[in-house]
């Protein structure tokens, strides 16, 4: 047990920090299981002229495009960029512009690369099954070099091999014609899916060492780092919690005369007190924050770092 106890503590500490790349496995995981379901049940291609161009790159392109916009959507980093206080920025952005768009920069790279994951990763699963491609550019293939139908007009021909993708509409004579070009078509999508996963492997890894030479920490100081922010971000948490718990049970008790959970039972209200209290009163109370609704306490003063800094060191500790 032990040893068993032991173990489970390693794995712990070797997978601690690593929650992005764990993160991104999942998204990538879960975005293959979605591809093969998705294109088991919905996909099914018209094999008709003009259609299956549009219908192969709907399916290739529309749910990357959805993936992407909720990659970004569910990032917590777009909403604090966006939602960041904007006078504040503008206000600091005049001293060192040149610094300040650095780390916009890095903060949306940053969110990009993240967002990228599920929609590289379905555009890559799609070519390498190769049945989008192949519907959408089934007809646009130069079928004569396999010696199939010579003695038809173009027009015709575009029919026949938009019905390759479907091997039943096929005429017989042209079955050995249809598995070479299927079987070019799946090639073609293939290689693609491949050169795509070695084109972000590649950038990504380059990508992280760049960063790595030109950052100002060593690997020391950037554990440290990583540590400090995630510490902070913690007590600010509970911190963030415990403030705004007293702010309502003050609000709480100036308005019922009470908070739960009190043991003073004759501090509670009856119904005939309630009549003393105006309507502007209580709806000030319900509607304002504490320290505009009657309230004598002062709303909290917190220090407001500039939001790009703040989504920097965000970015850094992952």
């Amino acid at each position: 047990v032990p040893k068993c106890c032991w173990m489970f503590q390693h794995w712990l500490t070797f997978l601690k920090g690593k929650e992005v790349v764990i993160a991104n496995a999942i998204i990538a995981i879960l975005t293959i299981g979605g591809q093969q379901l998705f294109s088991f049940f919905t996909f099914s291609c018209p094999c008709h002229v003009g259609q299956n161009l549009i219908y192969g790159l709907a399916f290739l392109g529309v749910p990357a495009l959805i993936l992407l916009i909720v990659g970004y959507a569910l990032n917590n980093q777009t909403w604090r960029l966006v939602m960041g206080k904007s006078s504040h920025f503008e206000r600091e952005s005049s001293s060192n512009w040149l610094l300040k768009y650095k780390l916009l920069c890095f903060v949306l790279c940053s969110i990009t690369g993240r967002a990228l994951v599920a929609p590289v990763t379905w555009l890559a699963v799609t070519l390498i099954n190769g049945s989008y491609y192949i519907c959408a550019v089934s007809e646009y293939v130069p079928v004569h070099y396999y010696g199939a139908a010579p003695n038809v007009t173009a027009s015709e021909r575009s029919r026949i091999l938009a019905t390759f993708p479907c091997g039943q509409l096929v005429p017989p004579e042209l079955s050995r014609a249809r598995d070479e070009v299927i079987l070019l078509l799946r090639y073609q999508s293939q290689v693609a899916g491949w050169l795509l996963i070695a084109v972000v492997v590649i950038t990504v890894f380059l990508s992280y060492c760049l960063a790595s030479c030109f950052s100002p920490l060593s690997f020391l100081h950037f554990r440290y780092w990583n540590s400090y922010v995630d510490n902070e971000q913690e007590l600010f948490d509970e911190a963030t919690e415990q403030h705004s718990r007293l702010y309502a049970m003050q609000n709480v008790r100036k308005f019922f005369g009470f908070v739960p959970g009190s043991e003073n039972v004759k501090e509670i209200r009856g119904v005939s007190e309630w009549g003393l209290q105006s309507v502007h009163h209580i709806l000030s109370l319900l509607l304002l924050p504490p320290w505009r609704g009657g309230s004598t306490h002062s709303p909290p003063s917190l220090p407001l770092p500039s939001p790009v800094w703040v989504l920097y060191r965000s970015c850094s500790s992952s």
